[in-house]
């Protein structure tokens, strides 16, 4: 019988965390044939009450690729530890399905860390895995497995899924084929904060962005988060990599909340050290506005963007702009914050200084009442979409652009 635990608002059965690893930058005239960020989970925090961390725990991330290859690394962060974490067995696998811990037969590895089975990485850091012969299928379910064998913490996590994940607090199950010792869940994922492939796709998409991004109010376990659908549509042409965390903002952060660091912390992190990425879409600016403290000048957001556009361009990658979705009916939705909305939205779609645009906002509003999400792409709270809203807004993206 499994035993789910609660942390605070987010259904786990042991809270886990992620940060990101460097790679090298995108060039121009890229030929197909490298190493392709093939998905990607934002640390966001360390979780509560984990100084000690989690030792004797093998925890299975459950992971959903958007590009196949022929080999696999994986990205593993420490990001928000304070001492050092040993990671003293990692294994990768295709999974037998996405809502189980078992492995399919024969595809489980064990992974090395400069050639080494066992790895200790710093406090505030990561590693990036040495690589693995995998086949790894396009818009398949990865298992990223790993033991803790001491005392090291907080635990570096990214707390909303969208999907649930395995762990024991019994050992090293690292490299289990069944899954069967995996009794426990969690709604989050754990130290693994990247998966790269030896792919032919053309580099990776990015998208920086909130609990939106993140897939709030989509359906758990079925990869209906917007970036998901994103890439059904690419098929494969294109990795897609997943910078969101639920409750980001472009400007402020709150110390140890896992609503992360606020986005231009993070940018370089999240998003310009990930696999490959050429282009970069931003969806960020709501929780500015709707959370408090909210900022009501639009000024102040559209100077956070065009911070992202510089930083992004200096490292050469394209820049596209998202519209945000309508939010009228949202418990502290008011006018002067519609105001704002409308004003940032005015910016991305007319200033010209996005390499491109994606009009989130016309894509998800009611026809009759634009300053509200359409009700059949509405969760029910008058922010988040729902599986048909993801699917709007991923259908809203012209392909050509990335």
């Amino acid at each position: 019988m499994r035993r789910i635990l609660v942390f605070g608002a987010t259904v786990l059965t042991a809270a886990l965390v992620t940060s990101s690893a460097a790679t090298s930058s995108p060039t121009a005239g890229h030929a197909p044939g490298g190493w392709v960020g093939t998905w990607a989970a934002s640390p966001g925090a360390g979780v509560a009450g984990t100084e000690n961390g989690y030792p004797n725990y093998s925890i299975r991330n459950v992971i959903h690729t958007s590009v196949g290859g022929d080999r696999v690394r994986v990205r593993l962060a420490n990001t928000f530890g304070r001492t050092p974490l040993t990671l003293g067995h990692v294994t990768v696998a295709v999974a037998r399905s996405g809502t189980s811990p078992a492995a399919k037969p024969g595809t489980m590895r064990t992974v090395t860390i400069g050639g080494q089975r066992s790895a200790v990485v710093p406090a505030a850091a990561e590693v990036l895995s040495d690589p693995v012969d995998l086949a790894v299928p396009r818009d398949a379910d990865l298992l990223v497995t790993t033991y803790t064998p001491t005392p090291s913490g907080p635990v570096t996590y990214h707390s909303f899924a969208a999907q649930t994940s395995f762990f024991t607090r019994d050992g090293d199950f690292a490299d289990q084929e069944s899954g069967a010792a995996f009794t426990e869940q969690t709604g989050a994922w754990h130290y693994v904060s990247g998966v790269d492939v030896h792919s032919t796709a053309r580099g990776s998409v990015a998208v920086l962005g909130d609990s939106i991004t993140d897939g709030a109010g989509s359906t758990t376990n079925a990869n209906n988060r917007w970036p998901d659908l994103l890439s059904d549509r690419l098929r494969g042409r294109l990795g897609v990599l997943n910078a969101g965390i639920g409750g980001n903002r472009l400007l402020l952060d709150i110390p140890g909340h896992p609503f992360g660091r606020n986005a231009l912390a993070r940018l370089a992190d999240d998003v310009l050290s990930q696999g490959d990425v050429r282009t970069l879409i931003v969806l960020e600016g709501i929780n500015d506005i709707q959370q408090d403290p909210h900022q009501t000048d639009p000024a102040m957001i559209i100077s956070a963007y065009r911070q992202v556009i510089a930083q992004a361009k200096a490292r050469g990658v394209r820049v596209i702009g998202a519209t945000i979705v309508p939010f009228k009916g949202w418990r502290v939705w008011d006018e002067t914050l519609e105001a704002t909305r409308q004003a940032v939205n005015d910016f991305i779609r007319e200033s010209h200084e996005f390499d491109a645009v994606i009009d989130f906002d016309k894509a998800t509003q009611d026809p009759a009442d634009p300053l509200r999400m359409l009700p059949a792409y509405d969760s029910g709270d008058h922010l988040h979409p729902n599986d048909a809203g993801y699917r709007a807004m991923a259908a809203a993206v012209d392909l050509a652009k990335l």
